[in-house]
């Protein structure tokens, strides 16, 4: 079994910056997807940015682009979401999903709030 744990939500001013970190622990193997989402109240989740777990290249929203990115570290099996430039639009909890041919293992969420 997979599971994975995020971090590093807080209370930001816009304009303002976070790393979140999405650490992976289990029989992870042959990992074929790994990404973030974001849920605001009152929406659908929504897919922020996704990473090629074997090559590092990596798609965004386009209502991020430019702002936010995508890394891992496969040697501590984490991922993680940095975030610059902050808008108030950004508020929701962030959840990272990393799929397997056999697992679609789900954080359950850090909260980011961007507010002055």
């Amino acid at each position: 079994q997979v599971q994975v744990v995020e971090s590093g939500g807080d209370l930001v001013q816009p304009g303002g910056s976070l790393r979140l970190s999405c650490t992976a622990s289990g029989s992870i193997f042959s990992i074929y997807f790994m990404g973030w989402y974001r849920q605001a109240p009152g929406k659908q989740r929504e897919l922020v940015a996704r990473i090629n777990p074997s090559g590092g290249s990596a798609n965004y929203a386009d209502s991020v682009k430019g702002r936010f990115t995508i890394s891992r570290d496969n040697a501590k099996n984490t991922m993680y979401l940095e975030m610059n430039s902050l808008k108030p639009e950004d508020t929701a909890v962030y959840l990272c999903n990393v799929r397997g041919p056999d697992y679609n293992a789900w954080g359950q969420g850090t909260q980011v709030t961007v507010s002055s």
